[in-house]
């Protein structure tokens, strides 16, 4: 560890925590506080009401089975997706994440009643993932998958067992790629991620809520998509500047992050051109392999969340002019036929990914999607995040 507190010799946070099973090493720590919505729990979740509260116990690979005496109330996660799931669910924000900028909130701001910014939550990794936040955060409950900390920081096992011992349990899994070489459990869907953590907050209700608006909102966008055979191919790049030689690739699979485009029926033509996830590669291309592949569509993600946070027309008067008067660029179809678009980005939850896919039925079928149509509505998601709606 680049950073290690002083040598912490302090009692379990709060006398009502209990050790869970623990499938990763060490005792699992619940923390205990605030309630959840009335009703039973759903599969994968077990519990029962005392007078301090909902006690219950959630299972999720592979942090196993975490039992809590009541509803956490403070926490943190690893990045926007789970944050997002925290907002869907009625909660307060995370106090942190590893990377804020990640964490697209300006999607909010077309929610009546949600007032979240990226810039209010503290960076947990900056150079290194430091144990001093964590017990100055003092969390309920910390939601990132440990495996991913094991293996992409400095940490040990002896960490992440103080940690849970000294603050709070840890919680959750890493399902946004499909194709991490360390990732050896399983994999959660998005709705499947947000149902635990519906389970550990106690808000299922408001899950099943968001489950049945979204499963209506996909429904009937799908029903309008044209036939398989008119589909555009994609290519889902990352690029680190404005002005862009290379790219990293990130063909779709079945993790969340692309969940929009496979919901729309795009296909990937990274993939066909067998171009591999810089996941599993650690390499770029460049405009001749692009050109090779010859997407339909390009859509373009950059890791500190510009050109989310920039507007359409700011987007197409940086990078898609640079593009355009490239030597090589200029080449491509998607380039030639105004078809390079923000991507979205890496990370979301329930009511991002709404407002992604609706973007994208925009910039994939103009000609069926107009701009101006919403696709869903903004109120029902207000009244579900309130509490308001239920199924």
């Amino acid at each position: 560890m680049d950073t290690e507190p002083t040598t912490h010799r302090v009692p379990t946070r709060r006398d009502c925590l209990k050790y869970g099973g623990a499938a990763v090493g060490g005792g699992l720590l619940a923390g205990c506080t605030g309630k959840g919505e009335s009703g039973n729990g759903t599969s994968g979740s077990s519990g029962t009401t005392t007078g301090s509260g909902r006690s219950h116990s959630v299972t999720m690979a592979p942090v196993g089975d975490v039992e809590f005496e009541s509803i956490p109330e403070t926490w943190i996660a690893n990045n926007g997706s789970w944050a997002d799931m925290g907002i869907a669910l009625g909660r307060e924000p995370p106090k942190g994440l590893w990377r804020p900028n990640r964490y697209h909130t300006h999607v909010y701001d077309d929610v009546p009643g949600i007032d979240v910014h990226w810039k209010d939550l503290d960076e947990l990794w900056g150079k290194s993932l430091s144990k001093e936040r964590f017990y100055e955060l003092g969390a309920d409950v910390h939601v990132f998958d440990p495996v991913f900390v094991l293996s992409r920081s400095k940490w040990k096992q002896a960490d992440l067992d103080e940690i849970r011992e000294n603050v709070g349990p840890v919680f959750g899994n890493s399902s946004y790629s499909r194709a991490f070489q360390w990732h050896d459990h399983r994999y959660y869907s998005l709705y499947e991620a947000f149902e635990k953590l519906a389970q550990v907050f106690g808000a299922e209700q408001r899950y099943r809520a968001f489950e049945q608006l979204h499963d209506e909102f996909i429904g009937r966008v799908q029903d309008r998509l044209p036939p398989e055979s008119e589909r555009p191919s994609v290519a889902i790049l990352l690029v680190s500047s404005n002005e862009p030689e290379e790219f990293y690739p990130y063909p779709i699979n079945e993790g969340t992050s692309y969940k929009q485009w496979r919901d729309l029926g795009a296909t990937s033509a990274l993939e066909e051109a067998g171009i591999k996830d810089y996941y599993v590669s650690g390499g770029t291309i460049d405009y001749e392999t692009l050109v090779e592949a010859d997407p339909d569509v390009l859509l373009m993600w950059d890791g500190r969340g510009r050109f989310e946070r920039m507007s359409r027309e700011e987007f197409q008067d940086t990078l898609v002019s640079f593009m355009e008067n490239h030597d090589v660029a200029s080449q491509l179809t998607a380039v030639e036929n105004d078809a390079v678009h923000r991507g979205a980005g890496i990370y979301q939850g329930p009511i991002i990914n709404l407002a992604w896919t609706e973007r994208g039925a925009w910039q994939l079928y103009p000609d069926e999607f107009d701009r101006d149509e919403q696709l869903f509505d903004r109120q029902r998601v207000a009244d579900i995040v309130a509490g308001s709606v239920s199924p």
